[in-house]
This record gives C-alpha cells, structure tokens and sequence, in this order.
C-alpha cells in the first residue's frame, strides 16, 4: 500500500514543518502587537490568572484530548455510518438547547457550581464511552453536548465578574486573559492530538483510551473549582425568554445584525459537519488521527497568528472574513473532486482540510471582532443564541438527509452543499463589506481575538 505509507509520512511532515512555522508566525505577531505585554503585570492580579488557568486548561485539555477518536470510537464500536450520524446529531442538538439556557442557570445556582458541574457531567459522559450499548452512547453524546456548552460560558463568565466586580482590576486587563487564554488553548489542542495519539496508537489501549485518561483531568479541575474558586452569580437575572426576545428584535431591526448572523450559521455550519466527515474520509487509510488532529489545530493557530499579524499592518476584517470564506471554499470545492467513489485521493483531501482549519484561524478572530463591534453588549446572548439555531439546524438535517444514503456518493454530495452555503456565505459577506466600507469603527488594530474552534 505505498499510498498509504507515503500518506503517513506526509502526515508526520506536516506536522514538523506546521509547528516551525506556527511558531514563527505567532512570535512575529507578538512582537508586532507587543503593547499588550506591559498590562497585567501586577502579581495579584498574575496570582489570579493563575488560580483560573489552572483549572480551565485542565478542563479544556480534557475536552481536546476526546476530539480526535470520537467517530473512530463508535466505529470501532461496530456502528453504521448513519447510527454515528444521529449519535452526532444528539450532540449538536443538547449543545444548541442547552446553550441557551446557561445564562439564566448562573443568575439562579452560581457559575462556580456550573462549573463543578461541568466535570462531573463531563466525566459521567466519559465514562459512558466504555459501553456499547447505542442507547447508553446517545445518552453520554447528549451530556457531553450539555457539557461543552458549560465549558465555553460557565468558565470565562465566573472569570470575568470575578475580575471586574470582586478584584476591581482594569476592564482592559480582561484581553490580556483572554489572549493568553487563546494561546495556551492552541497549544493544549495540539499537545491533546499528541497524547491522544500516543495512547490509542503505539500503546494499544484503543480508541476508548483518550476518554479514559480525560475523567482525571475533569475531577481535577473540579476539585481545583471546588476548594479554591469563590461563588459568584450575576446582579440583573433575566428570563430566557426575555433576553432570546430581545435578541431577536435586535436582529430584525438591523441588516448589518441580519448579515453577520448569515454568514456566521453558513460558514460555522460547515465547520460542525468537517467536525464529522473528516474521520470517515481519512480513517479508512490507517492514519494517525491524533497527529492529523494535531496539525488541524496547528493550522488555526497559523491562521490566527497570520490574522494578528495583517490586522497590526491595517487590513481590514471585513476583507480577511471574505478571504477566510474565499479559502475555506476552495477547499471544499477540492474536497468534491478528490472524494468522488472509487477515485479517492485521500493525500488531496488532506491538504485541503489543513486549508480549510487555516480559513477557520482566520475567520474565528476576524468574526468575534466584528461581532464585538456589531451587536450590543445588552444583548450579545440573547442575540448570540439565535445565530445558533439556523447554525446547528443546518448541520444536523444535512448530515441526517445525506448520511441516509447506501452508497459513499453521501461524502461527496455533503461537500458539495458545504460549497453551496459557503457561497452564500461569500454573498453576505460582500453586502456587509459593502454597507459597512465607511465604518471606522470596523477596523481592527491588531489586538487577540483569537478563538480556538
């Protein structure tokens, strides 16, 4: 199988030369942007960060470390395509509706507590993983959908009032966190692939294995939460209802809203549904998931720190969110061609997923900017949990509907409505370009919004 082995040595090449330069690129985009390295330096304030570094990477170390060998597990487990599918699907679905409730549960039982629940949460998904039973399975992916919606809101929202509301440190120190949050993020991710990789490969312990060695990491983290975390709930308690009301109207009112909420469910969309196809593409050749996953991560970082680096020279985000949609297109569209039945070229879509993760590490920090521009801060959640519906709507019908299908033609025919929403992606991102060319205020002067995805 001289294709196969060639692939792997591709894979392990990659590796090598995406870490030279992701290293590369993010020390020249530091330098460029070296006015944030002066903040922060205050020794309570770097005790404090420390305090909530040490259990937020725990739990997102244990997030990443299950990232790779998901699909690979319930495969594994002897389960068809379209049974994963649905196991997918559950997921996405508890995370969407369970995403809109979080605000509401930490006005009423306290962010520290959702954080502990978290963990526990989380690891109980885990540990479901040992089983076999499909109906235990769906029941684990639906914790684990319920689980990484408190991970991405409980953790950085206890953060956030405990700076600002119990140490009074300066509102701008919250970016010095939060970019550094961003690049530790990264290299967990890719340090996750890594071991990941080691465990269910050269050591043999299966594919289960990374799941396993997860539950320590999040009873960590919760024990850490537990004993050294202060309780903190927020000081308006609004309705769910009220603020998704209000979300909406804001939208309704407002063709930039309207346009940033298009583009962000088309192009994210088709993130969720890589987030399931990549595996069953590449898995099939006896490749190194972990490592693969690895270099996905490397690429995002990549993009990000090349965002950082044209934003710090005056380009605008509003072009880089095009081009990152411009990128991610291309690659889809090469994704068509090279997964077509009996005529795979499994080394071509490979390259064309790492052109794909380094379009996300782009467009990620360039739509958060101009979300944090666009939408009021009064209603970022409401607003934010609307986006969302369309977003995993999407992804869910497309991969019910096209995985249903008996044949591999399902692969190819995915890719291809990927191509279709990304132009539409591409459409409203040119109208927003061209309603918001005159807006200063759209111009990003180099400073982190990086986001790990």
């Amino acid at each position: 199988m001289p294709v196969i082995s060639g692939l792997i040595y591709i894979v392990y090449g990659t590796f090598a030369g995406l870490l030279t330069a992701c290293v590369l690129l993010t020390l020249i985009s530091r330098r460029l942007s070296d006015h944030q390295l002066s903040l922060g330096n205050n020794p309570t304030f770097v005790k404090f960060q420390r305090k909530y570094f040490l259990a937020y990477f725990l739990a997102l170390a244990a997030d990443w470390l299950q990232g790779p060998y998901l699909y690979k597990l319930y495969s594994y487990y002897g389960f068809l395509e379209s049974q994963i599918t649905v196991l997918y699907v559950c997921g996405f679905a508890a995370s969407v509706v369970f995403g809109s409730l979080t605000s509401s549960l930490a006005d009423r039982f306290g962010r520290k507590k959702l954080c502990i629940t978290f963990c526990i949460v989380y690891s109980v998904s885990c540990f479901m993983k040992l089983s076999r039973s499909y109906g235990l399975l769906i029941i684990g992916r639906i914790l684990g959908g319920v689980s990484t919606s408190l991970l991405f809101t409980a953790f950085e929202a206890w953060y956030a009032h405990e700076h600002l509301e119990t140490h009074d440190f300066p509102k701008e120190w919250l970016s010095v966190t939060f970019s550094k949050a961003t690049v530790w993020n990264g290299a967990l991710a890719v340090g996750a692939g890594i071991v990941a990789n080691i465990i269910a490969g050269p050591f043999g312990l299966g594919p289960v294995s990374p799941f396993l060695l997860s539950i320590p990491l999040l009873v960590a983290s919760g024990v850490i939460v537990a004993t050294s975390w202060k309780e903190n709930y927020s000081q308006q308690r609004v309705s769910c209802s009220k603020t998704c009301g209000e979300g909406m109207r804001h939208i309704v009112s407002s063709r930039r809203m309207m346009l940033i909420g298009a583009m962000q469910s088309l192009y994210e969309s088709v993130m969720y549904i890589f987030i399931f196809i990549w595996t069953p593409v590449l898995d099939p050749y006896e490749l190194p998931l972990g490592l693969i996953f690895s270099n996905f991560m490397l690429c995002i970082m990549i993009g990000s720190a090349v965002y950082q680096i044209l934003t710090t020279i005056r380009h605008s985000p509003v072009v880089l969110v095009n081009a990152a949609i411009i990128v991610a297109l291309v690659s889809t569209l090469i994704c068509v061609g090279s997964t077509k039945p009996l005529q795979e070229h499994p080394t071509v879509s490979y390259f064309a997923f790492l052109l794909l993760e380094l379009a996300c590490g782009i467009y990620f920090p360039a739509m958060g900017f101009l979300r944090s521009k666009i939408l009021p801060e009064s209603h970022r959640t409401g607003t934010m949990n609307w986006f969302r519906v369309p977003l995993n709507l999407i992804a869910c019908i497309m991969l019910m509907v096209l995985h249903d299908e008996p044949t591999k033609a399902g692969t190819r025919h995915i890719f291809i409505i990927c191509s279709a929403l990304l132009v539409l992606a591409l459409c409203c991102g040119v109208q927003f370009s061209s309603i918001t060319k005159n807006d200063s205020a759209l111009k990003d002067d180099g400073g982190d919004n990086g986001e790990i995805a």
